[in-house]
């Protein structure tokens, strides 16, 4: 099964059906937020305001994630971070538009939206898909001449130059996706909701088809430090997937294992949470490189 443009349509009918305080709880919650800021053209979302914000956190979701996944980050960071998630189509606010299933697309739209944003230091984090994406967008900046983020903070996916070892499931049977869902860590409360299920599946696969179709392309590695989390009961994505993210690191490195499922930023999100603003105080801070540690 493959989105369609008429399922988009549908979807926005379904909405417009519902009575006027639902759909604006609906819109509300589409949005992350009633205090949610839309960047330029809808695709960083800001969650909450930050007074003289030292150092911007972009951070990029897992595939069929939308902005709302970091919502509640901002209560656990460093004060002075300002975060923006990335709000990319077919989901919350942007449920309208069809989901993009092609990297190369995606990060050009990405570093064309972000420019803007980049007047002060900054820093990207990313999840799974989210991972690639931040990866990707930075190489993407730097062949632009465009400012670079001070830290790279990578999780749950492996280093770019690995083959995938996983089969292709973009085309898969709903059920196929499901079992790999549940696998991954996916709520059984939401794999058993049928409407919402009905709603999500085209966007993960557009998402599964992005990762499913990625090209590597050789270039030098990046010079700022960069940190890679893993769960160490992820199914799909092992510390040894993970450790080979060294090859693109010209600076720092550092490994970082959390106890979980490859949705361990859920799971262990207090444990991940510190290590993120342990590494986002030192990148405020100070230019100070440290020497790669590996933690268990």
């Amino acid at each position: 099964m493959t989105a369609v443009p008429g399922e988009a349509g549908a979807l926005r009918q379904r909405v417009a059906r519902l009575p006027e305080d639902q759909r604006a709880r609906l819109v509300r919650r589409l949005r992350g937020g009633a205090n949610a800021v839309q960047g330029e053209d809808g695709w960083f979302v800001r969650h909450a305001a930050v007074d003289a914000p030292e150092l911007r956190l972009f951070c990029f979701p897992y595939a069929g994630g939308g902005g709302s996944v970091f919502r509640t980050w901002s209560e656990s960071l460093p004060a002075g971070v300002d975060l923006w998630a990335a709000q990319l189509p077919g989901r919350e606010s942007r449920v309208g538009e069809p989901a993009l299933r092609r990297l190369d697309p995606l990060v050009e739209a990405l570093y064309e939206a972000i420019l803007p944003l980049l007047d002060q230091p900054y820093a990207f984090f990313g999840h799974s898909m989210g991972a690639l994406v931040a990866f990707e967008l930075t190489r993407r900046l730097r062949r632009a001449g465009a400012p670079q983020p001070s830290r790279l903070l990578l999780a749950a996916f492996r280093a770019p130059q690995l083959p995938n070892p996983n089969i292709r499931i973009h085309h898969m049977p709903d059920e196929v996706l499901k079992t790999v869902l549940r696998k991954e860590g996916t709520p059984a409360e939401v794999l058993d909701n049928v409407e919402l299920m009905r709603a999500l599946l085209p966007m993960l696969r557009a998402d599964f088809e992005l990762c499913d179709t990625y090209r590597y392309r050789d270039e030098p590695p990046v010079t700022m430090p960069v940190s890679v989390f893993g769960g160490d009961q992820d199914v799909r994505v092992s510390r040894g997937d993970l450790g080979m993210w060294r090859a693109q690191a010209g600076g720092r490195f550092r490994l970082v294992m959390f106890p979980g499922s490859h949705f361990f930023l859920h799971s262990s999100q207090d444990l991940l949470l510190t290590e993120v603003s342990r590494e986002l105080v030192v990148a405020a801070h100070t230019d100070e490189e440290e020497g790669e540690r590996c933690h268990d």
